[in-house]
């Protein structure tokens, strides 16, 4: 699929108001309507319990693994259900053991989740850290192919990636990355929290040990719910904590499933918006979230803003920079203005989902619009 138009606006499965310009979806997802009246059923379970026997929450788990597993190209005995990304980080740094004196590669400003447990990795094996300056030209592809082929560096041991840089969605092209790091002999482990749910993700191709995401951004699910994804010869290690579901004879992943696992609320909720991104598509999901950016980076191409060139940046997140840098308080401005976006590292963020229309985009760059001009009026000697 090739344009936007095939996908057309979901609005009506949220409760977006028509005056909102909700594209903030990177930090956050509105819950589509389905997945609320799923969360209020299970609340409802929660609070008469008489009514509901607790024998049917099970099911939910493994529905929610299953769709977990159909949207990375999993089996559902590769998938673990966990309650974090940091919680699936320390389940990964637990079970890999890397050589002494390697590197472990990473990107610069990487999200701490993908830091924290690594850092404590590399410290108890020696591990050099090495993290990938951001390229001048904006190709983080090249800068870390270059990176990882480097002649004289101490042979790769670990790279921790991710589809694209979180913070402005320059992409990380993981189909010419993988199999350079397995080249080089290294483990990969991969946070695809700003990708599943938005492109496509296939553990397949990629062939990490570990990938894992959460379900509150792209995946259109609740907070405090993810998924780990270990490579079959990765499911016979040490969980981070043990309790009764995940004790021998725990079938794969499920090796590394969280405690107090059978939560009424947050799986049916998870595995609600799990299957409405299924029966859309993934790729149908990317070309329309690829022809919103588009359209934002073509608009904003008419004012004092720079963005990166459509091959070197993710369909469904655009990173909009000034070269006198951002004004100060437009992130708060915009949201008087009904125009939901965020900064980060000096870029504004704008990452829209299916809920997005073109009046969106419309209310999006005229408040940007009226910003910079703003800038200009007030700007020194003017």
């Amino acid at each position: 699929m090739s344009t936007a138009e095939e996908l057309p606006s979901q609005r009506h499965l949220f409760e977006v108001p028509p005056e909102v310009s909700y594209l903030d979806a990177a930090a956050w997802s509105p819950l589509p309507r389905a997945v609320r009246a799923a969360g209020e059923a299970g609340i409802l379970t929660k609070s008469r319990p008489w009514e509901h026997p607790r024998e049917a929450i099970p099911a939910w788990a493994e529905r929610a693994r299953a769709a977990a597993a159909g949207l990375i190209g999993a089996a559902a005995d590769d998938v673990a259900i966990v309650g974090s990304i940091s919680h699936a980080m320390a389940v990964a740094a637990r079970n890999i053991e890397p050589m002494p004196g390697g590197r472990l590669l990473r990107v610069a400003d990487e999200f701490p989740s993908l830091r924290f447990a690594f850092d404590t990795l590399a410290a108890v094996h020696g591990l050099v850290v090495e993290e990938v300056a951001p390229p001048r030209d904006g190709d983080w592809t090249a800068a870390i192919l270059d990176a990882i082929e480097r002649p004289g560096a101490p042979p790769l041991a670990l790279a921790t990636l991710t589809p694209l840089h979180w913070t402005d969605g320059g992409l990380i092209d993981l189909d010419r990355l993988a199999p350079a790091v397995h080249r080089a002999g290294a483990a990969l482990v991969i946070d695809a929290t700003q990708a599943v749910g938005a492109v496509p993700v296939d553990v397949a191709r990629w062939r990490p040990d570990f990938l894992a995401f959460p379900t509150y951004k792209w995946a259109l699910g609740p907070y405090g719910l993810g998924f780990l994804y270990a490579a079959p010869h990765r499911q016979d290690g040490t969980a981070i904590e043990d309790n009764l579901g995940n004790r021998p004879p725990a079938v794969g992943a499920r090796r590394y499933d969280r405690g107090e696992l059978n939560d009424p609320v947050a799986l049916p909720m998870a595995a609600t918006g799990l299957e409405l991104i299924a029966g859309w598509g993934v790729l149908a999901v990317t070309a329309r979230l690829r022809g919103l950016t588009d359209r934002l980076a073509e608009a904003a191409a008419t004012l004092p803003l720079s963005v990166a060139p459509r091959h070197l940046r993710a369909p469904h997140i655009l990173g909009l920079r000034s070269p006198s840098g951002l004004p100060a308080g437009i992130v708060d401005r915009l949201r008087r203005r009904g125009v939901f976006v965020s900064e980060r590292a000096q870029a504004l963020r704008v990452s829209p989902h299916v809920w997005a229309d073109e009046d969106d985009l419309a209310r999006c760059l005229a408040a940007l619009k009226d910003e910079f001009e703003r800038e200009t009026r007030h700007a020194p000697g003017t």
